[in-house]
């Protein structure tokens, strides 16, 4: 698919991700196409991912922007039976996590400069900073949507685990972390088992997301009554429990139990050899 593709290809994309209020129809590609088609998917079937696959996604993922080249993530490839189930466990008994053929973990990696710093025998100042934090985690998150994107162009499909971080201490310590590093999230790779539900999930309207020389909420207050709307259809079809966009936020959001442990990251980061300033 190309600039020259069909409006109804277009319109058909951003309806899907959309709903009924569709963005205009801009330049396209089989790229554009390929990530308006995006959708996490929890369902895989048992067959293996073509040999050189991994490393094929890693090269997408290392081509991704790296803030001045720190590069500072890594990722493990998990194949073990056993310690999928124990990763499953952690994540709230995701059962996608032991089904799926090839699972990987992102890490937001600071070790690898420790021990740079430690050979080149430099004090590495900026190491202990938040900023040097979210460089790294940004890293790992650009990384990984890279290999996704990859995934899905080779007929794979995928779903991120962002549970990884219910118990990052457990994590670590299974996957053999070194100090200062630490793993955000995981990721789900396999070939999507045609019996599973895996629809596209309409996505907030872009008056909502998108501003003009300042950022103006005004357009919310009309946004999301039909914003809700569309989640509560797709949830009817997709079996969902939750229904609306507002009230999977008020869910998530509004007690603290939802965290699932998260609330203790600071503490769990600073077992792991993190001293965030």
């Amino acid at each position: 698919m190309d600039s020259l593709a069909p409006a109804s290809a277009k319109a058909d994309a951003l309806r899907q991700r959309y709903g009924a209020v569709l963005p205009p129809a801009g330049p396209w590609s089989e790229t554009i196409a390929g990530l308006l088609d995006h959708r996490s998917v929890r369902g895989f079937l048992p067959d293996p991912v073509l040999a050189g696959t991994l490393e094929t996604l890693i090269a997408a993922a290392q081509s991704a922007a790296s803030s001045s080249n720190m590069q500072l993530w890594s990722a493990i490839a998990v194949s073990d039976p056993a310690k999928k189930k124990v990763l499953a466990e952690i994540a709230g008994n995701q059962k996608h996590i032991e089904q799926c053929p090839l699972y990987i973990a992102f890490i937001a990696d600071m070790s690898r400069n420790e021990r740079l710093s430690q050979a080149e025998q430099t004090t590495f100042e900026n190491l202990p900073y938040l900023e040097t934090f979210m460089v790294a985690c940004i890293d790992a998150a650009l990384a990984a949507q890279n290999a996704v994107v990859a995934a899905q162009s080779l007929g794979l499909r995928t779903v991120y685990i962002g549970a990884m971080r219910n118990d990052p201490v457990r994590v670590a310590e299974l996957l053999g972390l070194s100090p200062r590093a630490f793993v955000v999230f995981g990721l789900c790779v396999g070939y999507p088992d045609p019996k599973a539900k895996n629809e596209v999930k309409p996505r907030l309207p872009q008056s909502t997301v998108l501003h003009h020389e300042r950022y103006d909420p005004a357009p919310e207050a009309a946004d999301r009554p039909a914003y809700d709307a569309a989640m509560s259809k797709f949830s009817a079809r997709n079996e969902m429990q939750t229904t609306t966009w507002t009230q999977r936020v008020l869910n998530r959001m509004g007690p603290l139990k939802s965290m699932n442990g998260r609330e203790k990251m600071r503490a769990a980061l600073a077992r792991l050899g993190f001293k965030i300033r």
